[in-house]
């Protein structure tokens, strides 16, 4: 009787496993699933960059910005309008 079941267990060895391992696995995940704990949740990297760019700004010393009755910004002839650096004259 021995010999039969062993040689039919040879011959369907797929068609028994597949599903034996289809069980096993399924049972595992659950059980996995119900005793695992959830990671701890941390900000993510572009919130971090955000706050420590923030804390940088609040802590350093802000430069006034000049005023717009002053006009540096605008040059007084077109040809200053595109000047090297090197040829800036300072007044």
């Amino acid at each position: 009787m021995w010999p039969l079941v062993i040689s039919m267990l040879r011959t369907y060895a797929p068609y028994v496993t597949l599903p034996a391992a289809a069980v096993i696995g399924f049972i595992g995940y659950n059980i996995e699933k119900h005793f695992r704990t959830p990671p701890p949740s941390r900000p993510s990297v572009e919130d971090q960059r955000n706050e420590r760019l923030l804390k940088e700004m609040l802590e350093s010393e802000a430069v006034a910005p000049a005023p717009l009755s002053e006009k540096n910004f605008v040059p007084k002839t077109i040809f200053e309008k595109n000047v090297s650096p090197s040829l800036v004259k300072d007044e």
